[in-house]
């Protein structure tokens, strides 16, 4: 009984939530409405998508919450000028989907609401009229239009609250599921056409091959402006060490020093090198570990959140440690920011990463700070990058990748 008690009450909480959103719906369809409607506001158009984009992500969560199964979502991301942005939005089969499942919604999310939270509420009211009724003068309303004025009118509202609370037991949770399954349906980006997915896999592999080419380049560049030039040093200095010995042997010395310290220098750029191509920290300490290193590492206070990480297959790990560190190193350079956030969860099926800070914002990919290098590392993975960074902050950098699970 007590799980069947739980599984209702979670089932009403849920067509509440439901009700709440489905009049926020009503809101939000009112503003796309006035911003398609009125030239003037269409610079506006951006910034209700996302609201939109926020308000179905909370039915998203609430639909996931229910079935136990996260709902997918798939958004172009709305950057750059105005234009673009307008362009973006009203281009995006996500948000016409958000906006189906809105029309949809609006009147439905109420009524279930009205079915699934009214009955439930009907019961206290209807089991304490019939013990006061007779405190004032003329009787109460108890719900379901039962005017209690005398004691059988107070003993029909106890046998509705009695059957309004076996109602509430038996139909929020079937109306909650109902609810589930064709909410998941609306919500759930459709399977793409073969064209469009063989042009999306086209891409990835484009930019896995880019991004491996710049990897091999500047792989390349640091053994040779790094590593080579010291090793040719030290290869200079022990033929002026072995000059020295068959022309002054005490004078050697202080060349076979500066050798050694020729050599150990390469060492330590040969190592540097190695740990761009794959941390040793990720293998010692794991991917929150090594990122709690970077973290600590960071110019500017930083704080980390993670939530049910565990052990990645390591080109995932590496990618996301990359990652961080790049938009890290772009906080401290380009935004003036006074603090940062990085977050690291595991959804589903996939690694969620989150780069916050509060700088001045306006963040660019065409300014060279580093995002394009970050999109092309994650669209390797066949993940999504998003970025949001208005004028004057905060900047969100929000990286989604495949965990291969």
């Amino acid at each position: 009984m007590r799980p069947e008690l739980l599984r209702a009450g979670r089932a009403i909480l849920g067509l509440a939530l439901g009700f709440a959103t489905a009049l926020a719906s009503l809101m939000v369809l009112f503003g796309l409405l006035i911003c398609v409607m009125l030239v003037f506001t269409l610079p506006l158009l951006p910034l209700v998508v996302r609201v939109q984009r926020w308000l179905v992500a909370v039915d998203r969560r609430r639909v996931a919450a229910r079935t136990g199964k996260p709902v997918e979502e798939r958004y172009a991301e709305v950057s750059g000028h105005l234009l673009h942005q307008v362009v973006t939005v009203l281009t995006d089969p996500a948000t016409r989907r958000d906006l189906r499942w809105l029309l949809v919604h609006a009147p439905a999310g109420m009524l279930l609401g009205i079915l699934g939270f009214a009955v439930p509420v009907s019961v206290p009211q209807n089991l304490v009229v019939p013990m006061v009724w007779w405190l004032v003068p003329g009787g109460l309303d108890s719900s379901y239009g039962i005017h209690v004025d005398s004691w059988p009118a107070a003993g029909l509202s106890v046998l509705s609250a009695l059957a309004a609370a076996l109602v509430s037991w038996w139909l929020p949770p079937r109306l909650a599921d109902w609810e589930a399954g064709w909410a998941s349906r609306l919500l759930s980006p459709g399977r793409a056409s073969l064209a469009q997915r063989v042009a999306e896999l086209t891409a990835t592999r484009a930019a896995a091959l880019e991004a491996h080419g710049a990897e091999l380049r500047r792989i390349e560049r640091d053994l040779h402006d790094g590593t080579q030039n010291r090793l040719v040093a030290v290869v200079m200095h022990l033929g002026i060490v072995e000059r020295a010995l068959r022309r002054d042997p005490p004078t050697a010395l202080a060349s076979v020093l500066t050798a050694q310290n020729a050599a150990t220098d390469a060492l330590i750029e040969l190592r540097e090198v190695v740990r761009s191509i794959y941390p040793p920290v990720l293998a010692d300490r794991g991917l929150d570990g090594a990122v709690d290193a970077v973290v600590a590492r960071c110019p500017i206070p930083a704080t980390l959140t993670v939530t049910g990480l565990r052990r990645l297959p390591a080109a995932v790990e590496a990618a996301a440690y990359f990652v961080i560190a790049e938009a890290l190193t772009n906080v401290a350079k380009h935004s003036g920011a006074e603090h940062a956030e990085v977050s690291l969860a595991v959804q589903g099926d996939h690694l969620v990463i989150e780069v916050r800070d509060d700088g001045h914002g306006g963040a660019e990919e065409a300014n060279g700070t580093g995002l394009t290098g970050i999109r092309r590392r994650v669209a390797a993975f066949d993940g999504q990058t998003t970025l949001s960074s208005p004028e004057g902050g905060p900047t969100v950098l929000g990286v989604r990748l495949p965990t291969g699970t």
